[in-house]
């Protein structure tokens, strides 16, 4: 399919060309419309210009103020706590809060050791990681591309991707002897390649629905297959679904700790890392709405200039589409960010999920439900999955519901996956019983 020729501003010529100097195989990767994203100079330009220097009178911002100050309603700010106004009811930058950002990037250099010395774009603020993955469709995905997924994958990149843009997802089989199929991986990355100048790779870890997260072998597999790959010549965008970074347990033996965005930024001019994380899962703060979007691209010597380019267009991308991300959400994740406790109270959450994942491991690898399910590996995040043995998982799934009152969610013909997140410790066994003991109703 013939992706729309759009117009390209002079604006939008200058990143291009810059990108062409600096490295060409990154103009190769954008989109049509991520050639033609740009950041306008225009109110929100000419307001920051006037910020700084029109010290007499200001009439350019787009709030009402009182006594050089947000206007607010004190029925409003009462909830607020003691938060100033000026962190809450402002337009916050299309990019995000500068300190946000920081503070940001700092703690992806504190969790992923793979990083230091690389060189990699600030983090940009997005409104969670839906939005960032929207915006991978903006930059990067034309009608017609493919983008490499795992069979065991989140519905809503059908809806974000092939849905909303006319991408096709193609599969590799996820699991291999109790782990992670790198040889499945690598040869649906050479598949998926066949024919093709450039391939969006999605990896999600830990996943959902299935809550694996690679060993350090695997990992290392998968970077090795990526290489080998940019190697022969394809473009590739790698994305990292972070959403659920942090979240580990070690059941079964040990996982990677930290995300594959450090190990592929800096690796290959074929190869561009593009890492989604965000504060949802992480800070266990959902409804904020507050992730982040960061560049890694492959070659070290441009990678200032592809970043300031990429930010640009990102910008472009969330002016056009939403202007920007709540100034409050921002506000909050940025104060519990330079909080002497935030450490510790993550660590105390984390403690109650993995002794939650823990009793699920002990309760369903017990014999007596071995003709019920087979369990697919997990140890982290927040989900697990089962094969069901006879009975399949839709049918199940409205079973359970009407019958027992339970929740569960159908993620393929035979696989149920359970969310043992939203569990207490001692409601794992009295639901898994009374899952084995419907599906040995229905068999």
């Amino acid at each position: 399919m013939t992706p729309p020729n759009r117009k390209r501003t002079p604006l939008a010529q200058a990143l291009n060309e810059s990108l062409e100097k600096s490295a060409p195989e990154v103009l190769g990767m954008l989109s049509d419309l991520g050639q033609a994203l740009y950041f306008p100079k225009g109110i929100l330009s000419q307001t920051a210009e006037a910020k700084q220097k029109a010290h007499r009178f200001n009439a350019t911002i787009g709030t009402a103020t009182e006594g050089g100050a947000p206007m607010y309603l004190p029925s409003m700010h009462a909830q607020l706590g003691d938060l100033d106004p000026a962190e809450v009811y402002p337009y916050a930058p299309p990019a995000g809060r500068p300190g946000l950002r920081k503070r940001w990037r700092e703690k992806l250099l504190a969790e992923n050791p793979s990083l230091a010395g690389k060189e990699f774009g600030l983090p940009v603020t997005t409104a969670a990681i839906t939005h960032g993955l929207a915006l991978v469709g903006d930059l990067f995905v034309d009608a017609g591309d493919v983008i490499l997924l795992p069979d065991q994958l989140w519905g809503n990149y059908r809806l974000t991707y092939e849905v909303r843009l006319g991408a096709r997802i193609e599969t590799y089989s996820f699991y291999k002897d109790g782990g992670f199929d790198c040889e499945a991986f690598a040869a649906g990355l050479e598949r998926s390649s066949e024919g093709r100048e450039k391939l969006i790779v999605l990896l999600n870890f830990p996943n959902n629905p299935t809550g694996y997260m690679p060993t350090e072998a695997e990992g290392e597999a998968m970077v090795a297959a990526l290489l080998a790959q940019a190697e022969k010549g394809t473009k590739l965008v790698v994305v990292l679904d972070d959403a659920y970074f942090g979240l580990f347990y070690h059941l079964g033996g040990p996982s990677m700790t930290e995300s594959l965005f450090g190990r592929l930024a800096g690796r290959h001019p074929n190869l561009l890392a593009v890492k989604l994380d965000g504060a949802t899962k992480e800070l266990f703060v959902w409804g904020l709405r507050c992730g982040f979007i960061t560049f890694g691209p492959g070659c070290p010597e441009s990678a200032g200039e592809v970043c300031a380019v990429l930010d640009a267009k990102t910008r472009g991308a969330i002016r056009g589409g939403i202007s920007n991300v709540s100034q409050l959400s921002q506000s909050l994740v940025e104060r519990a960010l330079v909080s002497d406790s935030i450490a510790r109270e993550r660590a105390e959450k984390c403690e109650i999920l993995r002794a939650r994942a823990q009793r699920v491991h002990e309760v369903v690898h017990q014999p007596r439900f071995v003709d019920s399910w087979e369990v697919y590996p997990f140890n982290s995040g927040y989900f697990m999955c089962v094969k069901v043995r006879g009975v399949e998982a839709e049918t199940l799934r409205l079973h359970l519901l009407d019958e027992y009152g339970i929740g569960l969610i159908a993620t393929g013909k035979h696989d149920i996956r359970v969310a043992f997140s939203c569990l207490e410790v001692e409601d794992v066994e009295p639901l898994f019983e009374a899952l084995s003991e419907a599906i040995q109703k229905l068999q």
